[in-house]
């Protein structure tokens, strides 16, 4: 496994393979530190650590220098990982070269998982977006490090704190003055089974994506608030951001690849979006900043599930090939080739919308005053039972109509293909986004596509 990361190197010279900052070493140790007993951050969190993949071997790649990161190093540094033969790229950061060394990465097998970045709640502030790119939001999880501030008139306040010390010293430290200045904080430790959890990190950047709205992004959220980990200059640390989400995902992906060595980067990517989970630990839906319902462009296809993505019984594959009528379709023959590093004449290639990719989820533009349908293909594989059978469940909202053909898939064998068309019209007036969801059950199987919908 392999991590794309930077280190802040002022202290020493910039050609040290050493990390300095911290950052490289907590994601790295996320994805796949050993086990250690005992781990804690200023005694908060005790208990036995592991990474996601805790067998797996790591290479660490060195691409940033001081606060930059030039778009050349990065993709040199995703290039050499590719060649030294790894089988996960973990990306936690953002640029502009993600996306060809992506490509480079899974035309040869590798997974490649991206941080979505922390410019969140805001919408369209994602970065990594290519869709052969697994792009990773951030959510808090149900433990927590709480505090409480009690007021001399009795009032209490909740709230969480890192540090949370045995005493305080005897110096004060006016912060605001009263009549009869009292308060006490009250540290209570760590706290597991917080209600609503998990729940989206406010910080966790938003879709859609300005290039492509019409794949939906992000693709997934998993553990990114308060996440204990390796540390540079102490043993642990925890810290907040979707660069501490991304590693989860990278684990989790080379733990699909150990159990499934022939699944293609797209049928692993496939298999975490379509068995994700959207309630929270309340059985309520997974809610966002606000306290209400996320939305899929905060959240994705929901939050990751390792157990379920090993065997998620139907995958949406794709190969690097399929991804060129849709590059053809956004960009010129030149810009394109500059992606996929070999020769493609778009003249001659019969180019996709974005929609019309083998995408696990589904997104469509509805225009306004308009009752014309707007349909897609979209083509499973077996990779369960050999003999199974699945119907469809449909959910989407009253705004729109939508049917599925045919509403059964039979198969016989593994790794057999089927095909399904997918078709929406509108119900009437209104604007906006409203979201829905399309399920192929086979007993206790569930194989979900989150669909987002935008209404002109």
């Amino acid at each position: 496994m392999s991590f794309i990361d930077y280190n802040n190197v002022t202290r020493r010279s910039t050609h040290e393979p050493i990390d300095y900052d911290g950052h490289g070493t907590h994601t790295s140790t996320t994805a796949a530190g050993a086990f250690v007993k005992g781990a804690n951050a200023n005694g908060n969190a005790k208990g036995v650590a592991s990474g996601m993949a805790p067998r797996a071997h790591i290479a660490a790649y060195k691409v940033c220098y001081g606060d930059e990161c030039q778009g050349h190093d990065i993709l040199a540094g995703m290039d050499a990982a590719v060649d030294d033969g790894v089988d996960v790229l973990s990306l936690s950061l953002g640029g502009d070269s993600e996306p060809q060394g992506g490509f480079n990465a899974i035309n040869r097998g590798v997974f490649v998982s991206c941080s979505a970045g922390n410019s969140g709640p805001d919408h369209s502030t994602l970065s990594n977006d290519a869709p052969w790119l697994l792009t990773v939001g951030a959510s808090t999880m149900d433990r927590s490090l709480l505090a409480t501030v009690k007021l001399g008139d009795g009032q209490e306040f909740d709230g969480e704190t890192l540090y949370q010390p045995h005493d305080f010293g005897s110096k004060m430290l006016p912060l605001i003055s009263t009549a009869s200045p009292t308060a006490t904080i009250i540290f209570k430790g760590t706290a597991m089974n917080t209600p609503h959890s998990p729940a989206m990190a406010s910080f966790s950047s938003r879709g859609p994506s300005q290039i492509t709205p019409v794949i939906l992004k992000p693709d997934i959220t998993g553990p990114g608030v308060s996440v204990l980990a390796a540390w540079n200059d102490q043993t642990f640390n925890m810290i907040s951001g979707t660069s501490m989400s991304c590693p989860h995902l990278s684990g989790i992906a080379a733990l699909i690849k150990k159990a499934h060595p022939d699944w293609s980067p797209a049928a692993i990517k496939s298999a975490i979006m379509t068995t994700a989970y959207v309630t929270d630990n309340s059985r309520g839906p997974i809610l966002d900043e606000r306290h209400l319902p996320a939305d899929f462009f905060a959240m994705g296809a929901g939050h990751v599930n390792p157990p379920n993505a090993i065997d998620p019984g139907l995958v949406y594959d794709l190969t690097p090939q399929d991804y060129i009528p849709y590059l053809c379709g956004l960009y010129d023959s030149t810009y394109v080739q500059v992606i996929v590093r070999k020769h493609v004449d778009c003249s001659s290639v019969k180019s996709i919308s974005e929609g019309e990719l083998n995408y696990p989820s589904i997104s469509v533009t509805l225009p306004a005053n308009s009752s014309t349908s707007v349909s897609y293909t979209r083509t499973v594989t077996n990779v369960g039972e050999p003999k199974s059978t699945y119907t469809v469940k449909l959910d989407v909202p009253k705004e729109v109509s939508a049917g599925v053909t045919p509403t059964t898939l039979s198969f016989n064998e593994v790794n057999q293909k089927q095909s399904f068309s997918i078709s929406f019209r509108r119900n009437g007036g209104g604007s906006g986004a409203v979201q829905g969801q399309l399920l192929w059950v086979s007993g206790k199987l569930e194989v979900r596509s989150p669909i987002s919908i935008k209404l002109e």
